[in-house]
């Protein structure tokens, strides 16, 4: 065993070459490190004691691996793990292990920290067969697979993980719904292998599927994202209603004002978008939610990502959903184009936003004033305000609150795609909120 420090600084450790004992010419085995999570690219093997033999290249410090298997979230594969230096003397670090049956994407497989040059990956089938099959698979120096945030984020990045808790699109508690992992747990350097995890240049990568666990029955559409907690961890708060866990806005009562966790917000956050849809209906392709205020029921903004396939990069443009109702009982929206056009067609926008490009959004609500506001390096602010007071969000028992993450909006992509977004600051603040200070 290797002991590594208490905050293990994460390495994704590139493989060299993968093989097997025998080689099925349809699934052979470096369709298991060719980086497609598209489950035609897979490694599969029928045979008894199957093993996948992964090359790193030289010796390395392996603390954990990530495995997404085939059919992962319909049967259990059962299976051991073997390391060594010189691919002849081999130590078992896994004994015969099963995955959770549960999950489409990667999931952690935690070894003890050990020097290794050689992973071998014996198969012994699954519940329903006896076939071995992973899609793809990574190697990590750390136990986590991605690092512990707890030091890094709250010195380094000015994200406070204890104002914040995170929704995923697992069902890990058995509740039929997504999980929710809260702010103490957040603040004590959780990690998630495949949807929230430190990326290689210091940021949060939050991945969201366009299929998974929904965080209510009324939702339509999965994501990873990240809900104000202004109680801090806090649990004796509740986490709905006007009180210490939550904001008003600064038109609301007096008494609103006095009861709740702060009056009136703002939100800085700067962040990369790394991968959006590219198939499904006309009007779900390529977007993504990256920020919000929420309020009860209702949404007074919504801040889009959207690039459709053709264009080179992506648009930017938000959402505000009045409380008041129109000819047909629903609530009045309006769409405010920033860069670009939220169009089913729109070209590619000049000055737009590529994919991996580092941009800046900041969302201030001042007493009913919203104010939207984009920058990027070396090019003026692009700002957009948008009066709320007849939106009737100021009402007593009306609350509010800030996510931030991958609300993936397209629930008719191909399976095998995703949202992911690359976040490196995010910062919260309210008129009498003591975690603004």
């Amino acid at each position: 065993m290797i002991p590594l420090p208490e905050q293990c600084s994460n390495q994704v450790y590139p493989t060299l070459s993968a093989s097997a004992g025998v080689d099925n010419l349809a699934y052979p085995p470096a369709n298991a490190i060719d980086g497609n999570t598209s489950s035609k690219s897979r490694w599969s093997s029928d045979d008894d004691n199957a093993a996948l033999t992964l090359d790193l290249g030289s010796t390395k410090t392996l603390g954990a691996l990530t495995i997404k298997w085939f059919d992962g979230d319909k049967r259990i594969a059962r299976f051991s793990v073997q390391t060594s230096t010189d691919n002849t003397t081999w130590a078992t670090v896994l004994t015969q292990a099963d995955s959770s049956g549960r999950h489409s994407g990667f999931e952690l497989v935690k070894i003890e920290p050990t020097s290794a040059r050689y992973i071998k990956i014996i198969g012994l089938g699954n519940n329903q067969n006896q076939n071995n099959a992973i899609v793809e698979v990574q190697a990590h120096r750390c136990p986590d697979a991605g690092g512990n945030f707890s030091e890094r984020f709250p010195n380094e990045l000015g994200i406070e993980l204890i104002d914040w808790y995170l929704s995923i699109p697992t069902d890990e508690d058995n509740s039929g719904t997504a999980d929710s992992i809260s702010e103490t747990d957040l603040a004590d350097g959780y990690t998630n292998s495949e949807y929230f995890y430190a990326s290689a240049d210091g940021g949060i990568v939050m991945r969201s599927p366009s299929y998974g666990f929904k965080t209510s029955a009324n939702t339509a559409y999965v994501r990873v994202e990240l809900r104000e907690m202004l109680r801090r961890g806090d649990s004796s708060i509740r986490t709905q209603g006007v009180n210490k866990n939550n904001w008003v806005f600064g038109s609301a009562s007096a008494q609103g004002r006095t009861i709740a966790g702060g009056f009136d917000g703002d939100l800085s956050v700067t962040m990369a978008v790394n991968q959006v849809t590219t198939t499904g209906e006309n009007f779900q392709i390529g977007r993504v939610i990256i920020g919000q205020v929420h309020a009860n029921d209702d949404e007074p903004v919504r801040l889009y990502y959207r690039k459709l396939p053709g264009n080179e990069r992506g648009a930017i443009y938000f959402a505000h959903e009045s409380r008041v109702k129109n000819s047909d009982g629903d609530n009045i929206e309006t769409y405010v184009d920033m860069i670009g056009s939220r169009s089913n067609s729109a070209a590619n926008p000049l000055d737009g936003i590529a994919l991996n490009e580092t941009f800046s959004y900041r969302i201030n609500v001042n007493v009913s004033l919203l104010t939207v506001t984009l920058s990027r390096e070396g090019k003026a602010d692009v700002v957009a305000n948008y009066d709320m007071s007849e939106s009737r969000y100021a009402e007593d028992g009306q609350y509010h609150y800030f996510k931030v993450g991958v609300y993936n909006v397209n629930n008719s992509s191909n399976a095998e795609e995703f949202a992911q977004a690359t976040f490196y600051e995010i910062k919260n603040s309210h008129i009498g909120y003591a975690g603004s200070e």
